[in-house]
């Protein structure tokens, strides 16, 4: 299974971004998809996690309300819509993922060890 991720870029405080996770599988057929981020000097978190084909998700609170994670089955694709940006969602997300059927939760956004992991795309919010 491999994993890149797009979409990323500058934005000003306010606006909205959409990134793109592409599969080279359909991972959500008996798997989980999570997206984080990783702000230079800060730990990496957990932002939101898609799972059980898509009827299961998960957001941190930092994003709750703002962020949206869904998936293009068609397209091998999960899809995180960020509106509402602010500065401190500056940094680099990345997609992870695993082919294990697990309901969605705050736990699983803390985890670290899952097996396929994307190259990370840069988000810049700012003015």
């Amino acid at each position: 299974l491999q994993l890149v991720e797009s979409g990323g870029g500058l934005v000003q405080p306010g606006g909205s971004l959409r990134l793109s996770c592409a599969a080279s599988e359909f991972v959500l057929d008996g798997g989980v998809i999570l997206w984080f981020r990783q702000a230079p000097g800060k730990e990496r978190e957990g932002v939101a996690c898609i799972g059980k084909e898509g009827t299961s998700t998960y957001y941190g609170d930092a994003v709750q309300g703002r962020f949206t994670i869904s998936t293009d089955n068609a397209k091998n694709t999960v899809y995180l819509q960020m509106n509402s940006l602010k500065p401190e969602d500056t940094g680099v997300y990345y997609c992870a993922g695993e082919s294990v059927d697990r309901y969605c939760s705050d736990w699983m956004l803390t985890r670290s060890d899952f097996k396929f992991w994307g190259q990370g795309t840069q988000v810049t919010v700012s003015s």
